[in-house]
């Protein structure tokens, strides 16, 4: 069990998520790793989107690895202010990420995902790219990313003009800056659209979970009463047979009792 059980907590599907969950930080807890039992405790269940990327990532060791380094060397291209650069590695981006969400998808066992399921996956690739930080939280991810950084890593956009041999940066036009900031605003309303929606589908989905725990319980007590009852039904029945033999034992023995005063006068 690799990292204390949270490879394993993190490799399942999000409705086996909290029953294994409690399972693993019981058995932490039984054998005396406190700090295990805490830190499995605290995991958040992951969305479907995460729990597609965690498990490529936990498969798949070079993913993170190959995600973190083409990172770098964009953002290297980009402080170089290399245009030619920057979209050879934006071609290689684009490659790089349809080819993780296909495996991804592939050994999550999702022939055919829906769109939005789709976008937020490849969304969190784009992001583990662009922010080291998320690159690193790549196998225990609660939710799907999105890259909120300036600009973003990668744009095929023209980002470098060639002006007498000599790159510099495009200035921008009035009516440019302000689509922009309308791109900006709608960005983050989208944004903060998504995060709510994560965290519904993240309450929902512990909802679902306590439920049919509730549920796997209830069953099993039903069951447990069920079976109490019969044994109660069949020691009352064997008890009632004990005592039938022991009122018709003590008859016997008056009889023979009886019997024997009379042989003797």
């Amino acid at each position: 069990m690799g990292d204390d059980g949270l490879d394993e907590l993190y490799g399942v599907k999000p409705e086996d998520f909290t029953a294994l969950r409690s399972r693993l930080a019981a058995e932490a807890k039984g054998r005396g790793d406190v700090g295990a039992s805490k830190a499995i405790s605290a995991s958040r269940k992951p969305t479907t989107a995460a729990w597609v990327v965690n498990r490529l990532a936990l498969e798949d060791r070079q993913a993170k690895r190959r995600l973190a380094d083409l990172g770098e060397r964009l953002r290297a291209a980009h402080a170089a202010m290399d245009g030619d650069h920057i979209r050879e590695l934006s071609a290689e981006q684009r490659t790089l990420i349809h080819d993780l969400a296909r495996s991804a998808f592939d050994r999550a066992g999702l022939k055919d995902p829906p769109a939005a399921l789709r976008d937020d996956v490849t969304d969190t690739l784009q992001a583990a790219i662009a922010d080291p930080d998320i690159a690193d939280r790549l196998g225990r991810l609660a939710k799907a990313q999105r890259y909120s950084g300036f600009g973003e890593l990668g744009d095929t956009a023209s980002v470098f003009t060639v002006t007498n041999s000599a790159e510099t940066e495009m200035e921008p036009t009035p009516a440019r800056k302000a689509q922009v900031k309308d791109t900006a605003r709608e960005k983050a309303a989208v944004a903060a659209a998504e995060k709510a929606r994560g965290e519904a589908d993240d309450a929902l989905s512990e909802r679902k979970a306590e439920l049919d725990e509730a549920r796997r319980r209830h069953g099993e007590a039903r069951r447990a009463l069920r079976d109490a009852e019969r044994k109660l039904h069949a020691a009352e029945g064997a008890h009632e047979k004990a005592e039938k033999a022991r009122r018709a034992a003590v008859e016997r023995v008056k009889e023979a009792q009886a019997r024997l005063r009379s042989n003797r006068h």
